[in-house]
């Protein structure tokens, strides 16, 4: 059985208070993350020309340049505003919206697999916000086995803090690093209180790391990896 989007209007991360926060944040507070994004996507450069991109809101991290070398762009969001949103922002774009919710499911991941089987597949800063604490471990690897031999890639929200970093500089590591190895990178060894996303096993290889400050007393450290089989 498959579970259906549901609307996301109020959520904090995907809402009406983050459309605010990108129109007021995107031009500085968050363009450095936003460069270190496309960095990251130029580099991933999949293969398949059929996009999906699960999550995307209205595309506030995502490049227009970048997006147009798909032939085919379908698009998972729950909400109807930054479905919008997206076609404003990128009018040379055609998004298909789908309605799968590969989240509420621990089957999700492999339905989404076999729903778009010919697509590269974004996760975009979606699921360390979707899940309270992180993806059960039953879904994280049902993730692991549906996207063996694809081409995919997710950037999501590692730990956040409300101290300002020390440094934020891009690093990568290995696969299970600890949280307690990658926070010395940031805030230089100082003892802070994070709230642990639960991801950081996403994935079983070497991660990059970089520093996402939403707003002046949000930071974010957000992992991204990739894989370009498929």
């Amino acid at each position: 059985m498959e579970s259906h989007l549901r609307g996301q209007l109020w959520h904090a991360s995907g809402g009406l208070v983050y459309h605010g926060r990108a129109w007021r944040y995107r031009n500085t507070l968050w363009a450095p993350f936003l460069q270190q994004v496309e960095s990251w996507l130029e580099a991933w450069a999949p293969r398949p020309k059929q996009l999906l991109i699960v999550g995307p809101s209205a595309g506030y991290t995502l490049p227009a340049q970048w997006l147009s070398r798909f032939a085919r762009i379908d698009i998972l969001e729950p909400d109807p505003l930054a479905r919008w949103l997206l076609e404003q922002r990128f009018p040379d774009c055609v998004f298909h919206a789908g309605d799968l919710d590969c989240f509420a499911l621990d089957e999700g991941p492999m339905q989404l697999a076999h729903a778009y089987p010919h697509s590269a597949i974004l996760f975009s800063n979606v699921i360390g916000q979707i899940f309270e604490g992180g993806p059960t471990p039953i879904w994280r690897a049902a993730l692991q086995m549906a996207m063996r031999g694809r081409c995919w890639a997710s950037y999501h929200d590692i730990a956040s803090c409300h101290i300002l970093p020390a440094r934020r500089q891009v690093v990568t590591l290995p696969a299970c690093s600890r949280l307690e190895d990658i926070l010395p990178h940031f805030w230089d060894g100082r003892e802070i209180a994070v709230y642990d996303h639960g991801c950081l096993d996403l994935a079983d290889a070497q991660c990059a790391y970089g520093m996402w400050s939403i707003t002046p007393r949000q930071h974010h450290i957000v992992g991204w990896c990739s894989n370009t089989e498929g």
